[in-house]
């Protein structure tokens, strides 16, 4: 399954980054991010609703690929899984968090950043991974020098990635989708602005399709 959840993934192209207070929004929320045509929420374990937030949006749309994000734990994934996340998304390489979620059939998506921690990721036999913070990093530039020793991976940039620049990353062969805060907009998302989001969804991805030809 775990390699299945990351080529769907990768088919949309966008990761929405979901940073939840209330786990109350996280219905609403997963409804408008459907209805936007990108069916994907990377819950982030940066607040304490983010377990229970995992668990509404998976009940409620139960043909969308929810996940985790900001991972720092084997617990944090096993929750997860528990309420039944279908990913794991990690700021850094956790080779704990990488070896259990890869014994539990969990797709993982790790952070890197240097060539030791994709040496890392060919020892474990993943395919792809997360680029971390990719603007501090070099951005396109560093990916573009990493396809060559590393052409088996592919990356999705997270940390710098914007509308404006969306499409010198998902131009790239070895980037395999793209996320980050601006989708949804936090913004929307305390307004509870869904309509808002479902529209916002609609354009980025409009936008996403026309990179990609």
């Amino acid at each position: 399954m775990k390699f299945k959840v990351l080529s769907e993934i990768e088919a949309v192209g966008i990761v929405p980054l979901v940073v939840l207070e209330d786990a109350k929004q996280a219905a609403p929320l997963a409804h408008a991010l459907c209805d936007g045509g990108i069916p994907i929420a990377e819950v982030t374990f940066r607040t304490a609703a983010a377990a229970e937030a995992i668990r509404n949006m998976v009940k409620e749309c139960p043909d969308m690929l929810v996940g985790s994000g900001t991972v720092h734990n084997v617990d944090q994934a096993w929750a997860t899984l528990d309420n039944g996340g279908k990913f794991v998304i990690t700021p850094g390489f956790n080779p704990k968090v990488v070896d259990w979620c890869l014994k539990h059939d969990l797709a993982i998506c790790p952070g890197t950043v240097t060539p030791s921690d994709l040496e890392q990721a060919l020892d474990f036999g993943l395919e792809v991974v997360k680029f971390f913070p990719a603007g501090a990093y070099g951005g396109t530039k560093t990916l573009k020098a990493l396809a060559g020793p590393y052409a088996s991976i592919k990356f999705v940039p997270t940390g710098g990635v914007n509308l404006e620049n969306l499409s010198e990353y998902l131009s790239l062969k070895n980037v395999a989708a793209v996320g980050g805060s601006f989708v949804p907009d936090p913004k929307q998302v305390k307004a509870e602005d869904y309509k808002g989001i479902t529209a916002s969804c609609q354009d980025i991805l409009a936008k996403v399709k026309s990179i990609r030809g």
